[in-house]
């Protein structure tokens, strides 16, 4: 299982669109075994091709601070479930999600034009 994590500066970023650069963690048997960092692509979040790039990936699930519903309804339908309210460090939080402490906020950001 692959796990992505919107990140900047070593942290969960506040904002999916954002993010300096996504942490995507490899989860087997439970136990984190991998961690790589991927670019984000120059744009929004929601209108660049980096949901089909975490697809292509294998990811399946989203850690993140926040994200508008444009970003949202894009992630689901490439099969990857969202959990927004997270924050810190992206190994803890996975962590905290593997050990069933981390659901979704189900709260959207709409702070900015064209990906909420």
């Amino acid at each position: 299982m692959k796990i992505a994590l919107p990140s900047r500066d070593g942290m969960i970023d506040g904002h999916f669109g954002h993010c300096e650069y996504f942490t995507v963690i490899t989860v087997e048997d439970g136990k984190i075994v991998g961690e790589q960092k991927l670019d984000p692509p120059v744009g929004c979040g929601c209108k660049s091709n980096v949901v089909q790039t975490l697809a292509q990936m294998g990811v399946t699930v989203m850690l993140a601070g926040n994200m508008g519903d444009g970003a949202l309804h894009v992630l689901g339908n490439h099969g990857i479930q969202v959990l927004r309210g997270c924050s810190g460090d992206p190994k803890q939080a996975v962590e905290q999600w593997l050990a069933g402490k981390i659901q979704d906020s189900k709260e959207a950001c709409s702070d900015h034009e064209g990906c909420h």
